[in-house]
């Protein structure tokens, strides 16, 4: 700071000034510390991960480029014939090319590519799911607000059961009942629905907190019970809000399904696993391709849905 500019903001100016040279001093600092905590925390979580991986996580990285030339097919129109069990000419009796084996027969001469039975299996599973969700985690959400359940007891019971309700991932309560009831897609829909319930349960309850009270004033004021309460002053102004959050859950069902599909839970992503751990470049790319157009599409339809159901007001009230 010179003495012009000393003389040109005066005393008190000067003083601010170097107040905030102070501040933009520290603010440097605190931001270069940020960063070496963050190399720190990077070069740490690599390292363990290496080593964790038996030190080939490195080794392989610059191999990552090679496994992705061997996904690209000998003829691109290996793919098309892939995802409609179209007969190849490049057939050797082997499995990499034995795509008409997979048809579902509807007649003799209608059927359905074997992939896109798969993934309407991975949608339905998605789709059943949600709904068991739905109709579960709706009224477990009134006893679980602070505004329509006054009961403490009542009220943190069922937090606590939603909390461990989605407290493990659905690949990890799908590996439980598949070594109870076996591989397929039972066990799919019981783990993706015990996460929904839990998941769906928090996010209606946080909407009725958030919701205007006035109406059930009025219900109150008049004599109407806890019933009337939640069906005409609650439900009415909370369930825009909770079709979309249904419908945002329906989009995260899905790709779960397909996860758990590659672990025996059915579906499209057993396939998937199968064809990239054996080679099927055709086939890996086919089923990849299906999976991105319907997950896409899913993220349209309930995106254009929502907006039907719910207009402008779409969680409004939770933000």
């Amino acid at each position: 700071m010179n003495m012009a500019t000393t003389q040109t903001l005066g005393e008190g100016g000067a003083l601010i000034e170097r107040h905030w040279r102070e501040l933009a001093g520290k603010r440097r600092l605190y931001t270069l510390i940020g960063f070496v905590i963050f190399a720190i925390a990077l070069s740490g979580s690599l390292w363990f991960a290496n080593d964790s991986n038996s030190g080939k996580f490195l080794d392989r990285l610059p191999y990552l480029f090679d496994f992705i030339g061997e996904l690209i097919p000998r003829d691109p129109w290996e793919i098309f014939r892939a995802m409609f069990d179209l007969p190849s000419p490049y057939d050797d009796g082997s499995f990499k090319y034995n795509y008409p084996d997979g048809r579902y027969y509807i007649t003799s001469n209608i059927y359905i590519p074997e992939y896109f039975y798969k993934m309407i299996e991975t949608v339905n599973i998605a789709i059943f799911s949600t709904l068991i969700g739905l109709v579960i985690g709706f009224p477990l959400s009134f006893f679980a607000a602070k505004n329509m359940m006054p009961n403490p007891f009542v009220r943190g019971f069922v937090r606590r059961v939603m909390e461990v309700l989605r407290a493990f991932p659905e690949v990890v309560i799908a590996g439980f009942f598949l070594a109870i009831l076996s591989l397929g897609p039972i066990p799919a829909i019981i783990a993706v629905a015990i996460h929904t319930i839990g998941a769906l349960g928090k996010m209606f309850y946080e909407v009725i907190e958030n919701a205007d009270m006035k109406p059930d004033e009025g219900l109150r004021a008049s004599g109407g019970n806890w019933i009337e309460r939640v069906r005409f002053g609650m439900v009415p102004q909370v369930m825009p809000n909770f079709a979309s959050y249904a419908l945002l859950r329906l989009e995260i069902n899905v790709r779960a399904s397909t996860i758990i599909g590659a672990v025996g839970g059915g579906g499209i992503g057993e396939l998937l696993r199968l064809s990239i751990s054996q080679g099927h470049e055709a086939k890996t790319l086919a089923i990849m391709l299906l999976l991105f157009i319907t997950i896409i599409s899913v993220d349209q339809f309930s995106a254009w849905l929502r907006q039907r159901l719910t207009g402008d007001h779409a969680l409004q009230l939770v933000h």
